[in-house]
């Protein structure tokens, strides 16, 4: 996994500080966390969007078609990255990373003010759409920006733990989502729920934007950037370098994404889904499935990037594919076994197998880049991938098992995901500076 030129850096200048690396990678880490809370939020809320922004007699059709607005959001995701990506690989990465989170932020307060179909009919719909696609916009500039962020700051040796960070934070993200929603389903009722309840969790998103921001605009630009601004070096069209000089590159990081999105958006997203409407458990349950299965997910996320540093990216991203693609079937049979106890276990231990895929993923990304495209040229990559599987995930596994009726289906699109990164994995060399031979990030 080598990159395609070595990147820029200033070999003259100091090390940043080690509180000034625990101020960049926290305040990356908190900006992913509110960015994802936002995009988090629909997912786990679909079963209600469905029945108030969509006319139909059928759950599974309401549930189909909030769906495929869940996926309209990653249509634009591409689109978000190259247009921030371009602009963080001209300007830097600070004010890139702000503008995203203020307009992510904005977009799903608007959300939680929007009239249902029973109120302005299509209308409803027609807005909802329009928003989720401000959203997935915004989205396709977060995080290749804040991985890229960290990755700069990070010492050689310690960039796998510390970019970890930054997943942990899209996590964290969901995992407050999916609390937030716990808390309203345990304290409301179902007809509260729909009339008002599932507009509050949209609107907190203005108040934590308002903290992104702040926390965001108050950080220093990357050494490697500056350095290379003040060597003249900044590229007058990233996008350009990038599409002739680094495709295969992009072409990984495509790789890449296509397990970790088509995971995430299945595990995180579709699971807790799965379980209350396909397998009759309660809403309740899904929900507390969710949140712990999403806490053990955030305590591994910094151990496998740890270990990645030490025993390389490709064995510990290796193993996450292998065990999910031997164990997704059997684990989603575990689920309908009826025992809730089994049914939550089994969804913990998918989360356990994806961590080993999260913790090492964004560092060797980036390590695959030069400074002047990295932004741009992961966010590429990430982006096309996250739009062709990764938002799809949730309506393609739903329509499978509506199809087919058979509940494991989404443990064979997950296990053929694996598959697929499987072979992209195998056919890179390594990153880690423990393990690597050729040029490297520093």
């Amino acid at each position: 996994m080598a990159p395609d030129t070595p990147a820029t850096s200033d070999a003259s200048a100091p090390p940043p500080s080690p509180a000034l690396v625990r101020r960049a990678t926290v305040g990356a880490s908190v900006g992913s966390v509110v960015e994802w809370f936002d995009v988090a939020l629909y997912g786990y809320l679909a079963v209600v969007i469905g029945e108030v922004f969509f006319e139909s007699s059928s759950p599974t059709a309401a549930l189909l078609s909030s769906f495929a607005v869940f996926g309209s959001a990653f249509i634009v995701r591409p689109l978000g990255g190259i247009v921030f990506g371009a602009i963080g690989d001209r300007i830097g990465r600070r004010k890139v990373l702000a503008t995203v989170i203020l307009t992510a932020s904005g977009a799903t307060f608007l959300i939680g003010l929007l009239p249902g179909y029973a109120t302005i009919g299509i209308l409803a719909p027609v807005l909802l759409v329009i928003l989720r696609l401000v959203q997935g916009f915004s989205a396709g500039g977060e995080m290749g920006g804040a991985s890229a962020f960290v990755a700069e700051y990070a010492p050689r040796e310690r960039r796998g733990y510390l970019v970890s960070f930054v997943e942990m934070g899209c996590i964290l993200g969901f995992l407050l989502g999916a609390s937030t929603v716990l808390v309203m389903n345990a304290v409301l009722s179902e007809s509260q729920m729909h009339e008002w309840g599932w507009r509050i969790p949209f609107l907190v998103a203005g108040p934590l934007g308002a903290v992104g921001l702040y926390i965001r605009s108050r950080l220093e630009e990357t050494p490697e950037f500056t350095a290379l601004r003040a060597q003249g070096r900044v590229r007058k069209n990233p996008l350009k370098e990038t599409l002739v000089r680094h495709w295969r590159a992009v072409l990984i990081v495509a790789g890449f994404a296509l397990f970790q999105n088509v995971a995430i958006y299945v595990i995180l997203t579709y699971v807790p889904t799965h379980l209350s409407v396909t397998l009759g458990f309660s809403a309740l349950l899904g929900s507390v499935s969710a949140v712990v299965m999403m806490a053990v997910l955030c305590a591994l996320i910094p151990v496998t990037g740890l270990l990645s540093d030490r025993v390389g990216r490709r064995p510990v991203l290796l193993f996450s594919c292998v065990t999910s693609l031997l164990l997704g079937v059997p684990l989603f049979l575990g689920m309908q076994t009826g025992s809730a106890v089994l049914a939550v276990a089994c969804h913990v231990l998918l989360g356990i197998l994806l961590s080993f895929f999260l913790g090492p993923v964004l560092a060797a990304a980036n390590e695959l880049f030069s400074t002047d495209v990295r932004y741009g040229g992961f966010s590429l990559g990430y982006n096309v991938s996250v739009s062709l599987f990764g938002g799809t995930a949730p309506f393609v596994v739903t329509l499978l098992v509506a199809e087919t009726g058979f509940a494991a289906s989404p443990g064979i699109y997950l296990a053929a995901a694996a598959v697929v990164t499987g072979i992209v994995v195998l056919s890179v060399r390594e990153t880690a500076p423990a393990r690597a031979r050729g040029p490297q990030l520093s």
